[in-house]
């Protein structure tokens, strides 16, 4: 079996780019997240045009496949690399995977509907393959979840697409709806397998334990909600599959002590992130009964949960990976909290303060572009070059 050759140290400050998945990906996502949000708010407030993908599902789109996918894709390619000792993508094949995922951010904003369509599909495909390689030739079965995650959200957005386009007879929120719930679960695996690590590494006698029942009960929740979702059930039977769901990843949330990680950024950030999750269920389960507006539950997700675990992981895998010590400063704590109030704003005022939708959004997409451009200045420079302490990846 191929396994990666660990050559001599190499100088630190080099140019490094290219030479693991999370370093174009992260930076490239921080970018887009900085730069998106605030242009969605001009165009929600009626301040912006758009091109082929319009209003929210432009907005729902470039959030789930453009941003959320990126990081996916960066993580998994890093993370790949050490779960199979193969190597996963680097040099030119990395960076035309990205100008791929680029294209497909500028296409959506031009006429060439069936130009973005390719394009979106043809991203995560090419990057379920990428990993799929390292994986099978490892024999890594246990991460052969991921390939078939990446596959499904090619279908998603294709869905999207081909909704938009006028082929398929259906809404382009159906396929949106199945992307969130496949990013969902993919957080949800990724929590459970890292956040009580890293609380347990990270902060001294912090007893964080997964209870196997539990466990099952969480993830497989989540399955029966996209069961429930593709089958378009609506109503009091998803609002009861949704609170069973809420009560598993309460239950689990709380096996992972998050009152003993205060003191540390670099595990509440992940604590707070992963407690949107069983708010955006309970919220889900709100909805059918008619209580909230889908727009809470939605964005208690995408903002709350995945933004907030998002600039976590990059946080702590880009510190990590160049070699620094795993502690967060002070750019990296306003980092955190910028994302998380965006969450806090974007759904809870909305909720008390119909009327104020619009500068709630407004702010929350303040917020949010703030804290991702502060990540990105801030880890740009360590995306780009090389470790500092001369190892390479």
């Amino acid at each position: 079996m191929h396994t990666i050759e660990e050559p001599h140290p190499v100088p630190s400050g080099r140019f490094a780019l290219w030479e693991l998945g999370f370093r174009p990906f992260y930076l490239l996502a921080s970018v887009f997240a900085a730069v998106s949000i605030p242009l969605w708010s001009l165009q929600f407030a009626g301040l912006l045009g758009h091109a082929y993908l319009a209003g929210p599902v432009w907005h729902a789109h470039e959030m789930l496949f453009g941003f959320a996918l990126a990081v996916i894709v960066g993580f998994l390619f890093t993370a790949g690399r050490n779960w199979s000792n193969q190597s996963t993508p680097t040099g030119w094949w990395l960076a035309t995977l990205a100008a791929l995922w680029l294209a497909g951010r500028i296409l959506v904003l031009t006429p060439f509907g069936w130009a973005a369509a390719a394009v979106n599909v043809a991203f995560p495909l090419a990057a379920a393959v990428s990993l799929a390689v390292p994986l099978y030739r490892a024999r890594n079965t246990r991460n052969y979840v991921f390939v078939g995650l990446l596959t499904a959200l090619a279908v998603a957005s294709g869905l999207v697409h081909l909704a938009q386009l006028g082929v398929m007879n259906l809404p382009s929120w159906a396929g949106v709806q199945l992307g969130l719930d496949i990013v969902l679960f993919i957080l949800a695996v990724m929590a459970g397998r890292v956040v009580p690590m890293f609380t347990n590494n990270g902060v001294p006698r912090a007893g964080a334990t997964r209870n196997a029942v539990v466990e099952r009960c969480a993830l497989a929740s989540v399955l029966v909600l996209v069961a429930v979702d593709l089958a378009g059930l609506r109503g009091s039977t998803l609002a009861w599959i949704a609170a069973a769901a809420c009560v598993a990843h309460s239950a689990r949330w709380l096996l992972w002590k998050p009152w003993r990680t205060l003191g540390v950024p670099l595990v509440w950030v992940l604590q707070l992130a992963y407690l949107w999750v069983p708010v955006h269920l309970a919220l889900r389960a709100l909805v059918e009964l008619g209580a909230v507006p889908s727009s809470a539950a939605t964005h208690a997700l995408a903002v709350g949960a995945v933004g907030g675990m998002i600039i976590g992981m990059m946080a702590r895998t880009t510190r990590g990976h160049t070699g620094r010590p795993l502690r967060a400063d002070r750019v990296d704590i306003a980092c955190f909290t910028l994302v998380l109030c965006a969450a806090v704003v974007r759904v809870a005022w909305p909720l008390g303060m119909p009327a104020q939708t619009l500068a709630a959004i407004q702010l929350s997409a303040l917020l949010w572009a703030i804290g991702f451009a502060l990540f990105a200045v801030r880890y740009g420079p360590m995306l780009a070059r090389s470790r500092v302490d001369g190892k390479p990846g």
